[in-house]
């Protein structure tokens, strides 16, 4: 799933609209998923309209909308994993909008480490430091919807610390955080390098 609520309010403009070399933040990790994951959830909240209307996502795309994001991106993995209702989904892959730099090969990291170990949480690492996206298992999920939104699903990974299984990645992609313009600068500068994450 895609979580693409926010605000944006340190950006300034939408960061799901944010253009990525030829793509959207948005569309690019859209991208990435697609055919990845099932079901391709991606949650919109401020400007969602907007968003929708803009954005060329894949037709597996399953797009919902949060009208409480003002709440926390908590709010916004709820509505995703009740839109599961009673599908029989082993674990989710949640992946922030503003963390666009990770590629198909993250994610398959993911899948196939947690394929073996059926971990409570997976988490990319790179250089010993913790990134996105991060993966929750099935069983974890009542516990993600019944967490205090103020808390985040963090709450849910303190209180997990002992289950979680870290899998080193290659990237450092993992890492980039675009909050403010400057982070939105050094990604690009990044990203038109001899070796962009893609």
């Amino acid at each position: 799933m895609i979580l693409a609520a926010g605000e944006s309010s340190r950006m300034g403009r939408d960061k799901a609209l944010l253009p990525l070399g030829e793509q959207t933040f948005l569309e690019h990790l859209a991208g990435l998923l697609d055919g990845e994951v099932e079901p391709l959830l991606v949650v919109l909240g401020h400007h969602a309209d907007q968003i929708e209307r803009q954005a060329r996502l894949p037709a597996a795309a399953k797009v919902l909308h949060n009208p409480e994001y003002s709440l926390g991106q908590l709010s916004s993995l709820h509505v995703a994993l009740r839109s599961l209702d009673q599908r029989q989904i082993d674990a989710v892959l949640v992946c922030l909008v503003d963390h666009p730099g990770i590629t198909k090969q993250v994610l398959r990291a993911l899948r196939t480490s947690f394929e073996q170990s059926r971990a409570m949480i997976m988490i990319p690492t790179w250089h010993g430091r913790r990134g996105h996206p991060v993966l929750f298992s099935s069983r974890l999920f009542q516990e993600l919807l019944d967490a205090p939104l103020d808390q985040g699903a963090r709450a849910v990974v303190r209180s997990h610390a002992q289950e979680v299984e870290t899998v080193d990645v290659d990237e450092e992609g993992i890492l980039w955080d675009v909050d403010r313009p400057e982070d939105y600068a050094a990604l690009q500068s990044r990203w038109m390098s001899p070796n962009p994450a893609g």
